[in-house]
């Protein structure tokens, strides 16, 4: 004897456990993200103090790494227990965030093509504040190295960017070591040397620009990334489609299972 659950219609079990399974993902990755997030704050004594999150001028990359976990832990968990449960309200949750997201992105993306001179002050704006607070923070320090080391650049328009840190301003009263220096991760590296000179930048800027050629990188990050966006066009652009097709999967999985769910119940009702 078998037993059907609904007698008209009935939510199709490939899509229930379709979206499970592809919630399930951004589940593991959000835990995966906020237990990062929070292993690297109790590193740092954040978590024993949260006015270092707020002293921090600059980006903290961890608070990055919490919202994104924790935005993906939800939607994983919405979707999961949606799914599984055939719970509209989290299923439209779920689906509405994505949609939102998507949406955001496109204007993101449209915004960043049309006003690409304002876009250029923010990203040098933000750029000019991190620099700032490059001593503050070790994360947000191996960022911008890894950024200068991976672009040969330094600075945001150039070497002179670093003023704006007390550590490296020439023009400051500080006694630091590192007084009109610059990163090490602005030096052009030695292939010679196997052991990363974390000194070669000091006093770099003392002299003369014309001898900085050979030792640091003198183009700003800033013109690196515009130079290395049209070659690499394709890439982004494929990475941006794959984004997209994913949420767009998303979207039309929580939607059928939306209007199987509403068939049944409107079914059942008669």
């Amino acid at each position: 004897m078998h037993y059907y659950r609904y007698s008209n219609a009935e939510v199709s079990c490939w899509y229930k456990y379709l979206l499970f399974s592809y919630n399930i993902v951004f589940w593991v990755t959000g835990v995966a993200f906020l237990a990062a997030g929070l292993w690297a704050w109790s590193e740092k004594g954040v978590l024993s103090d949260l006015t270092k999150v707020t002293g921090l001028h600059g980006l903290d990359p961890v608070v990055l790494v919490l919202v994104v976990g924790i935005v993906m832990f939800t939607l994983g968990f919405a979707g999961c227990v949606g799914a599984l449960r055939e719970n509209i309200c989290l299923l439209k949750f779920f689906c509405g965030t994505i949609v939102f997201i998507f949406l955001l992105e496109l204007a993101v993306a449209v915004m960043a093509f049309l006003f690409q001179d304002w876009v250029r002050d923010r990203v040098k704006e933000f750029f000019e504040n991190n620099i700032k607070s490059y001593r503050d923070d070790i994360d947000l320090q191996n960022i911008i190295d890894s950024l200068q080391r991976i672009n040969h650049c330094c600075g945001a328009q150039g070497p002179e960017d670093w003023d704006f840190n007390i550590y490296f301003d020439c023009k400051s009263e500080s006694k630091s070591r590192e007084k009109c220096g610059v990163p090490f991760s602005c030096c052009i590296p030695d292939p010679a040397q196997k052991v990363v000179n974390t000194q070669c930048g000091y006093d770099i800027r003392k002299k003369s620009k014309s001898q900085w050629d050979d030792q640091i990188f003198v183009k700003g990050c800033i013109h690196a990334l515009e130079a290395w966006l049209p070659r690499n066009i394709y890439i982004v652009a494929g990475v941006f489609i794959a984004i997209s097709l994913l949420q767009i999967f998303g979207i039309f999985l929580a939607r059928t299972l939306i209007s199987d769910i509403e068939a049944v119940k409107a079914s059942n009702a008669f």
